[in-house]
This record gives structure tokens, C-alpha cells and sequence, in this order.
């Protein structure tokens, strides 16, 4: 059986227990820092931001603080100890141990380095390491009032299971959800019932596992978070899985889809909030740019006049100098004017897009649903299963159609991250796999990945996974029942490989095939008027397939299947 296994490492590192008068905390040393050094701003406005965890502002004011004349040995340590920990939150892990190798040995809370320390070990995978700075705290009975202990178990519970050390690991993880229980930590509680899971998961107690991932999905009601949400779901549809009893696990699958797409629409709000705001940003500095240019040549020009007495070759070079920033200006406004006018055009070009097909699917379930209030009157089943089918169909290609379009609209305007590195061909492609099972098994398609399991690719993971699921969208849409789909590579000397995916589907004309292929922005339309689709997908994977460096290729007959070809670079190395 193959479960989600979510494994999460916590950063509350700075969450005290109650403070004691005979014992030293970090936050109350803090406080008296601050308080001897009241005439030093920096300081103070760094620990007010690292209280609030605004890590950057920490950053600016941190390094005001060090640049300062103040060099006391005591309060230099606390300014590294807050960069450090800045750092390590925003990830940036070489740079938070530069700033704990500054802090001097004297300083009181070495403990907390050695957490740090741990919790950066455990981010890059070096487990072992990790341990000997958890471990060396876990000893450490003096620092046990000033530490998260929930977390701090819970992290090292963590390292052991990595490490195979199960005894261990289950001993930590116990104790990190018994204290998760006791604070009443809904969210961190869901995570540790699942890290538990996956510990007897992987040692196949499923009978422990299973009551696990129960007790995470009847807690992960009671939050709003919805990865935690569509994690559990997706452990309980496994669960059934194994169990045979696929009508629950169907019913979780579905569940785990809604909890997906809710996540989906949560992040992509985020990502047009962060975007609006930013270009409200922009717009405010141009704003300020043009002013202050318009103050320059005002204050310029009063000058000229003033001066212009006392030298005509003065006037002369004044003239000519407002002349070249006019110039310049006018460069400006204009490049501003194409670009403009390039991203109304984008723009146009997905709302006529958008109002043909969005349209025609609309239509399509309008006409089906009356042809089914009319059977269910006449209560024709056959007929009612066939188009309860089509309508769920036609959902789906708007569903894909929507998404391609969004990934389409982000390629065009240049904000798709985009990262390439060394990638495994076939753990990738068993990923998408694992995903289409029900697709395939509601239209009777037997699906083979036959991907050698020695080629890594040199791709951008996501864009990646956008190429495989439009490929197989079109695969399963354009295939029959109790057809074939595989995926396979091909292997050549020229640093390239090429990844094929073939179905014995309906196939497709060479007229539509060198369509499909056309370097022209124009989306075309299928010969298959039943099946809507646009071509947006087609297009999108061109785009992505040759922004990743690779080709695409199309070899398909009609009636007896197509064949996808997809020219990758290879990865010399698997790192």
C-alpha cells in the first residue's frame, strides 16, 4: 500500500514556558538588554519586529544596529542570535550559521544555537547532524524551561525516523503528541497523528498506522487549513483502498479534490493580491518619479533663467541637456505604450477564448440537463448514467480549460516561476500516474509506465507537471473505452531524450497534426466537435515544452491512436 506521507518540521523555537524567577529565559534577558541600552533604537525596533516575526524589518534594523559605534560584547550576541533566526525562517540557511558562528562563547543561550543548529540540519536532510545538536539540548536538563518541548520532540522524533532509528523516533513523536494534546494544538496535533502513521506505516504495523490517520482526519474537520485537509482525505482514500472498499474511497478522493481545488483558489487569490499590490507599488513610484523629474526640470529652468545673464554657452548646454531628457522621456512613455498595448492584447485574446469555449460548454450542459429532467420524468437510467456521464465530461475539459488558461495567461506575462534542475523521469511520471487512477479506471483504459528508471531530465518540475497532465487529458479525453495508453522513452546520443506517450484513441488527421504544430499564436479548433477543447492546452505545452529546451513531435492515424513525442535534455548528474 502507498500512503501520503507528510513529514513537518516545526520552527516554534522561541515559545517559553512559563518564566520562573530562579531561572534565566530568553525573552527576559532580552528585555533587560534593551532596557540598559535604551539609547540604542536599532536594537529596540529589532526586538519588536522579532516578536511580531516580521523577520525582514529585523534584518534592516539588526544590521543598523551592528553598523552603529555600539560594539559591547552582550548585545552584539543578541543581534546575531535575532539575524540568525531571521534567516533561518525566510530559509536562508548558510547565512543564519554565518551569524551563529559571531556570537561569542559567553553567550547564555548556546542551547538555542544548538536548536537552530538542529532544525537547519533537519531542512537540508543531514539527520545524523541534526541529532547531535538536538540530542546535545535533549541532555541539557538546565535549558528544559526555555524551550517549545512540543516541537523540540517532535523535530527530533523526526531525525530519528529518518534515520531508521524506530524505537526512538516513536518515543519522541509519542511525547511531542502528548504535549500537542494537553496544549490543545489542533493543527500541530493533525501532524503528528500523521507522522505517527507513517512510522508504523513504514515498519507495515498498518493496524497502528490506520487508527493514526483516522484520528488526523476527524481532527482536520475542526481546522481551516485545507493542506491538512486534502492530506488526510487523501491518507483515508489510500486507507479504503487497501481495504477494497472503494465506494469510501472514492467518496474521500472526492473530497480531497475539493480540498485541492480550495487550496488552489486560496493560493492563486493570494497570488493576484500580492501582484495588485505590487503593481499598486509601481505605479505609486512612477508616480514619484515623475514628480520629482518635473520638479528637477522646474527648478532647472528657473536656474537657466536666472543664470542665463551671466553666460549664453551656459543657456546653450542647459537647452541641450532638457532636450535629451525630454527625449528620453518620450522613450520611455513610449516602451510603456507597447507594453501596454501588448498586455490588452493578451488580454482580449483570453476573454475571446474564454466567451467561445466557456460558452459552448455551458450550451452543451444546458441541452444535456434537459434531455435529463426528461428521462428522469420518464425514469430512462440507461439514459440518465449516459449523460450524468457526459455531463461530468464537460466539467472536467472546463476545469482543464481554465487551468490551462491560467497557466497560459502567467506564461505570457512573465510571472511563472520557472527553475530547472535534475529530475527523475519515472518517479515523476508515477506521481501524475497516481493522480489519473481514477480516470483511467472509470473509462476502462489500461495505463503502462514503461519509463526507464535510470534517465533524470533536465526540466522546471512544475511547468513539467503541467506538459504531463495536459498530454494525458488529451489521451484519456480522446481515447475508448477499454483502450491503452503508455508512456515510454526513447534514448539518443545527441544529450536528449525522448519521452513518448501513446493511446489507441481516435487519432487525428495530418491537417490537424501540422495545425497543432504551427509557431503561431492562434489557437485552433479540433475536428472532434463533441469534445470541446481549443488547443490552449496543445499550445501551453509547446510553450513550456521549448522554454524547458525541448522539441515536440507528433506521429497519429486516424482511428488507430496517436503518438506524443517530447525531446528532453538529459541530466548528467542526479543531484
Amino acid at each position: 500500500m502507498v500512503f501520503l506521507i507528510v513529514l513537518c518540521v516545526f520552527f516554534s523555537i522561541q515559545i517559553p514556558a512559563q518564566e520562573s524567577n530562579r531561572k534565566l529565559t530568553f525573552d527576559a534577558e532580552m528585555k533587560k538588554i534593551a532596557q540598559r541600552h535604551a539609547d540604542e533604537l536599532n536594537f529596540k525596533k529589532a526586538q519588536l519586529y522579532y516578536n511580531r516575526k516580521k523577520w525582514d524589518s529585523v534584518l534592516v534594523y539588526t544590521m543598523k544596529q551592528l553598523n552603529s559605534s555600539q560594539k559591547e560584547v552582550q548585545l552584539n550576541d543578541f543581534t546575531h542570535y535575532l539575524r540568525g533566526i531571521s534567516f533561518l525562517n525566510k530559509g536562508l540557511f548558510l547565512e543564519s550559521k554565518k551569524e551563529f558562528r559571531s556570537i561569542s562563547n559567553d553567550f547564555p543561550f548556546r542551547y538555542k544555537i544548538k536548536i537552530a543548529s538542529g532544525i537547519i540540519a533537519l531542512k537540508q536532510n543531514k539527520y545524523t547532524e541534526a541529532i547531535t545538536f538536538l540530542d546535545a539540548v535533549e541532555k541539557d536538563e538546565t535549558s528544559h524551561h526555555d524551550i517549545d518541548k512540543s516541537s523540540f520532540y517532535h523535530n527530533l522524533g523526526l531525525c530519528y525516523f529518518h534515520t531508521q532509528q524506530f524505537e526512538k523516533a516513536e518515543h519522541y513523536l509519542i511525547k511531542s503528541s502528548d504535549l500537542h494534546s494537553k496544549e490543545k494544538d489542533t493543527t500541530q496535533m493533525i501532524s503528528s497523528y500523521m507522522d505517527l502513521a507513517n512510522l508504523y506505516y513504514e515498519q507495515y504495523q498498518d493496524h497502528q498506522a490506520i487508527p493514526y490517520f483516522e484520528k488526523a482526519y476527524q481532527l482536520s474537520k475542526k481546522i481551516n487549513s485545507f493542506e491538512l485537509k486534502q492530506n488526510a482525505a487523501e491518507n483515508m482514500a489510500v486507507v479504503e483502498e487497501n481495504r477494497k472498499n472503494f465506494t469510501k474511497a472514492l467518496l474521500y478522493r472526492k473530497e480531497m479534490e475539493q480540498w485541492k481545488d480550495s487550496l488552489n483558489d486560496q493560493n492563486k487569490v493570494w497570488a493576484i493580491a500580492q501582484l495588485e499590490k505590487k503593481h499598486a507599488v509601481q505605479q505609486k513610484q512612477k508616480e514619484i518619479t515623475l514628480l520629482e523629474a518635473e520638479n528637477k526640470i522646474k527648478i532647472a529652468e528657473r536656474n537657466g533663467l536666472f543664470y542665463s545673464s551671466l553666460s549664453l554657452l551656459l543657456l546653450l548646454g542647459t537647452s541641450v541637456y532638457f532636450f535629451r531628457q525630454k527625449v528620453k522621456r518620450n522613450k520611455i512613455i513610449l516602451a510603456q505604450k507597447e507594453e501596454l498595448d501588448e498586455l490588452n492584447a493578451t488580454k482580449d485574446k483570453l476573454f475571446s477564448i474564454v466567451s467561445h469555449d466557456l460558452r459552448s460548454s455551458v450550451n452543451a450542459l444546458k441541452t444535456s440537463n434537459v434531455k435529463l429532467i426528461a428521462n428522469l420524468e420518464s425514469k430512462n437510467f440507461t439514459e440518465l448514467d449516459q449523460l450524468l456521464h457526459t455531463n461530468s465530461s464537460i466539467a472536467n475539459s472546463a476545469y482543464n480549460l481554465l487551468d490551462n488558461l491560467l497557466n497560459w495567461a502567467l506564461l505570457q506575462t512573465k510571472q511563472l516561476y520557472f527553475h530547472q534542475e535534475s529530475q527523475h523521469l519515472f518517479s515523476v511520471i508515477q506521481q501524475i500516474e497516481f493522480n489519473y487512477k481514477p480516470l483511467f479506471l472509470d473509462k476502462k483504459i489500461t495505463f503502462s509506465n514503461v519509463v526507464s528508471k535510470d534517465v533524470f531530465v533536465f526540466v522546471d518540475l512544475d511547468s513539467f507537471k503541467i506538459i504531463l497532465r495536459n498530454l494525458l487529458d488529451n489521451a484519456i479525453k480522446f481515447s475508448k473505452p477499454n483502450g491503452q495508453i503508455s508512456i515510454y522513452t526513447k534514448d539518443s546520443d545527441d544529450g536528449f531524450c525522448t519521452l513518448i506517450v501513446e493511446d489507441t484513441g481516435i487519432g487525428m488527421s495530418t491537417q490537424i497534426q501540422e495545425e497543432l504544430l504551427k509557431e503561431s499564436v492562434l489557437l485552433s479548433k479540433k475536428g472532434n466537435s463533441e469534445i470541446m477543447g481549443s488547443g490552449l492546452g496543445t499550445h501551453l505545452c509547446k510553450s513550456m515544452i521549448a522554454k524547458n529546451g525541448g522539441k515536440l513531435a507528433i506521429e497519429s492515424q486516424e482511428n488507430i491512436g496517436t503518438k506524443i513525442c517530447v525531446s528532453l535534455l538529459k541530466s548528467e548528474h542526479h543531484g
